[in-house]
C-alpha cells in the first residue's frame, strides 16, 4: 500500500503524518508512507489545499486533518 501525506511541512501536515503512522501500526498493514512537499506534484494529484492524504493514488482527504479512525477505515 502506498500512502502519501501532502503538504509543505506545516504543523497540521506533521500531525497528519503522525496519525497515519499510528493508524498503519494499529491496523498491521504494510505500507510505504511518503511525505510530498512539492507543490507541482500535489497539483498534479488534484490537491490545492493542505494537508492532504492519498492512499494508493486516490486522494482521500484535502484541507483538513482526518481522525485516526477515518484513516484506519480508509486503510481497510
Amino acid at each position: 500500500m502506498e500512502i502519501k501525506v501532502m503538504g509543505p511541512g506545516c504543523a497540521n501536515c506533521e500531525k497528519l503524518a503522525v496519525l497515519v503512522q499510528q493508524a498503519v501500526e494499529e491496523t498491521n498493514i504494510e505500507a510505504k508512507i511518503d511525505k510530498v512537499t512539492d507543490f507541482q506534484e500535489m497539483a498534479q494529484a488534484g490537491v490545492l489545499s493542505t494537508p492532504a492524504l492519498s492512499i494508493n493514488g486516490e486522494v482521500k482527504c484535502v484541507g483538513r486533518i482526518p481522525t485516526k479512525q477515518e484513516i484506519m477505515d480508509w486503510l481497510q
